[in-house]
């Protein structure tokens, strides 16, 4: 899978990459003229290292992204996203292709992440471990939302779990 991560480049590299597009351009050319370039690459850097540390990436900053495997790509991916700090972060099928252990790790830092402010929009079809972390769930068939509701109580429906938990 693309996860159109630069793949020569680092991993703290790709992070920064990601908060400097963030920044825009035109704001760096005003830092290099004014000289201001210096003390935001600090923060660029602080941010990045902070959000390295949030997705448990920290002791891989200095990897070349192409050697990291699967699902750490995939926590790099949501990194490059979270570095810019957003109020919304939407995820489509964060779980996919990951280990188990992976997953849950993964879903146990968007728990903290949310905790923190940034609210999360997730699609995901493994429902269980989806409405084990969801506050509110939606039950789509053929585009249409048939059921909604406070997760915990999706989780408990007789039908949700027969039809989507395996129960």
């Amino acid at each position: 899978m693309d996860h159109r991560l630069w793949p020569e480049m680092t991993v703290l590299d790709n992070v920064r990459v990601a908060h400097n597009y963030d920044l825009g351009y035109q704001i760096l050319d005003v830092f290099f003229q004014t000289g201001r370039y210096r003390k935001a690459e600090a923060k660029i850097d602080r941010r990045a290292q902070e959000t390295l540390e949030i997705m448990g990436l920290r002791e891989h900053a200095r990897e070349l992204a192409k050697n990291l495997p699967y699902g750490l790509q995939r926590k790099v991916e949501i990194a490059r996203a979270l570095v810019a700090r957003p109020q919304l972060l939407l995820l489509d099928e964060p779980s996919m292709g990951l280990a188990p252990f992976l997953m849950y790790e993964l879903f146990r830092v968007l728990r903290e992440i949310n905790q923190q402010g940034t609210t999360i929009l997730l699609v995901e079809q493994n429902a269980r471990i989806a409405l084990k972390y969801a506050h509110r769930g939606y039950v789509l068939e053929t585009g249409k939302v048939v059921l909604e509701g406070p997760a915990k109580d999706l989780a408990h429906n007789e039908d949700i779990k027969k039809a989507y938990l395996g129960e």
